[in-house]
């Protein structure tokens, strides 16, 4: 049970920095970023190009993901939805967009890095064995820490800085935050930047662990989509608890369905259906909106 436990600890913690992203996106331009999955693949495959090619330390790798990818946002927010959500009334234009970008970017990946998985060496050595009944690589053990401790901090900027404030304004009202002075267009930016740093650095954290390849994408963002359903779209504290949720229940299935197959996310898949048509709205999310 212990095991269990801790392994649906170090998951949640991955899931819920990937959900985060995706629904501070959603939160405030009412997007669904499917192209969030290759931004986290992006993001490994920079931190891999840094450590493994240059030789750099793994801190530096992480850095680079996060401003190479809060570029990446920042500049797909304002050169591609911008125009398009201000020229076009129709939700689907924006989901084509987002669709769009998620294969242009597995294209330029393919082009860039290839489509072999890639890896770099673990940052800590050992294992640690408790009794026998927790047996965790050290590895796994500081990178669940590092993303607890950044969704902490992503959790504290959002409540107690100017940007954060702003940025939550945005998602509560957007026409009443444009009406008191806040800068639309500018916290939009920062906050897709914001998502999709948040995802280059899980795929900047995770390629120690589990390699990245091109194929990765789009399981990724089904996840996250899986996630913020849970919890509730474009609710924080919802995107926290869904990546926990789901965590412990990928945790819970691998362990206890592993005699019967590969059926785990069947299982999974089939419970969210049964939720979703009790609570269409997720566990956080209010029922008009």
């Amino acid at each position: 049970m212990e095991q269990i436990l801790a392994n649906g600890l170090y998951l949640g913690a991955q899931y819920a920095l990937i959900a985060l992203g995706l629904t501070l996106i959603f939160s405030l331009m009412n997007v669904l970023n499917f192209a969030h999955g290759q931004m986290y693949v992006l993001g490994g495959f920079v931190t891999y190009t840094v450590v493994g090619q240059f030789g750099l330390p793994f801190i530096v790798g992480l850095v680079a993901s996060a401003l190479i990818l809060a570029l990446v946002g920042a500049g797909v927010e304002k050169f591609l939805f911008r125009p398009v959500i201000a020229r076009s009334k129709r939700d689907e234009s924006t989901m084509l967009l987002a669709a769009g970008i998620a294969f242009f970017l597995d294209a330029v990946i393919l082009l860039v890095f290839g489509e072999k998985q890639r890896g770099v060496p673990k940052i800590v050595g050992g294992v640690l064995n408790w009794d026998f009944r927790i047996i965790m690589p050290y590895d796994r053990i500081l990178i669940g820490v590092l993303a607890i401790a950044m969704i902490a901090g992503f959790i504290l900027f959002m409540q107690y800085s100017r940007a954060g404030r702003a940025m939550r304004a945005l998602a509560q009202d957007r026409i009443a935050a444009q009406l008191m002075g806040v800068d639309v267009e500018r916290y939009s930016m920062l906050g897709f930047a914001l998502g999709a740093m948040l995802a280059g650095l899980v795929g900047g954290l995770l390629v120690t662990i589990t390699g990245i390849n091109l194929g990765m994408g789009g399981p990724t963002s089904i996840k996250a989509f899986m996630m913020i359903m849970i919890g509730g779209a474009g609710v924080i504290s919802g995107a926290i608890a869904g990546g926990f949720i789901l965590g412990m229940m990928e945790s819970v299935g691998l362990t206890l369905l592993a005699a019967y197959g590969d059926i785990t996310y069947l299982v999974i898949f089939a419970s969210l259906m049964i939720f979703l048509a009790i609570r269409p709205q997720g566990l956080m999310g209010k029922p008009w909106g």
